[in-house]
């Protein structure tokens, strides 16, 4: 838990989501609501805004990016901005440490920022940070179709198939991001900030939109090429299977012919001394011309 003044008489408040129990003192020092706490603790809350108006408390829960994969894919986690007067309360954990770090590093070089300057530049830093890993993926994605172009294997197939999903989920969390900045404009707060705060405001929802944006476009062309790929092997096993048959019927041709000179009747060539050359011509023969006919057939 860390404290630092700035501005006019403004204060922020950094909480470590692993100091927080149910016995912590931290509800009654910062009049903190439990729900606030709870929505901090999940990873899997989904962000979006509240604001109180008898208390004047604004509540923030936007989506922060890890720096480190899992499972061969980011992911996002809740950063939770409780703001109220002149604090701003911060619930943060190990996998959104690195933008306090940032946040701290803003009141260095800027003390005088305002409240909610100081928010909105912390959302904009957060949308930042998505890029790198964007990119990131961009490359990975470039590098797998190369693979794939040269050898569609398994294994190329399953790393596509991840950058896919993984894209999924970043689309989601950057959408929510940019509905919660969208909303922000709707709250009544919206209408007594200064100019400087409403153009920080815009400047985080223009950089918000891009992300979703770029985001989406980056799902669009895994998608695309998980279905090319996809029909590249429906193509591929279905020219395996014409090949098989055609196969299947040649083969079935030396049966028919011997077949029928093996029966027990008199059949032709039976008593000439080269009558087998003949039968294997015959066959031959045959053969040569079903592969012909079958090839124009399945050309067409």
């Amino acid at each position: 838990m860390a404290e630092k003044n700035f501005g006019h008489s403004c204060a922020w408040i950094n909480v470590n989501s692993e100091e927080i129990t149910d016995f912590s003192t931290i509800y009654q020092t910062y009049q903190i609501d439990k729900e606030m706490v709870e929505y901090a603790l999940d990873e899997n809350e989904r962000a979006h805004i509240e604001y109180c108006r008898p208390k004047e408390t604004l509540v923030v829960i936007y989506n922060v990016i890890k720096q480190t994969k899992r499972e061969n894919r980011y992911e996002t986690v809740p950063m939770t901005f409780i703001v109220r007067k002149d604090q701003i309360i911060t619930i943060s954990n190990r996998h959104n440490e690195y933008i306090v770090e940032a946040m701290r590093k803003e009141l260095e070089d800027r003390p005088d920022v305002s409240l909610f300057t100081f928010l909105f530049s912390s959302l904009m830093m957060i949308t930042e940070n998505y890029f790198p890993k964007i990119e990131s993926l961009k490359k990975e994605q470039e590098l797998v179709s190369l693979k794939l172009r040269h050898k569609t294997t398994k294994k190329n197939l399953f790393a596509l198939s991840d950058l896919e999903i993984g894209s999924v989920y970043l689309v989601s969390a950057t959408k929510q991001n940019a509905i919660v900045l969208e909303q922000l404009k709707t709250q009544v707060l919206f209408k007594e900030l200064e100019f400087a705060e409403e153009e920080k405001l815009e400047n985080s929802l223009i950089e918000a939109k891009q992300l979703v944006e770029m985001t989406s476009i980056n799902l669009q062309i895994l998608q695309q090429l998980s279905g090319t790929y996809n029909n590249v092997l429906n193509n591929n096993l279905n020219d395996t299977m014409k090949l098989l048959t055609i196969i299947s019927i040649l083969l079935t041709i030396p049966n028919i012919v011997t077949g029928f000179f093996g029966m027990n009747i008199t059949v032709p060539l039976t008593g000439l001394a080269h009558g087998w050359g003949i039968v294997l011509g015959i066959i031959v023969t045959v053969i040569v011309i079903a592969s012909v006919v079958l090839s124009r057939f399945i050309k067409k």
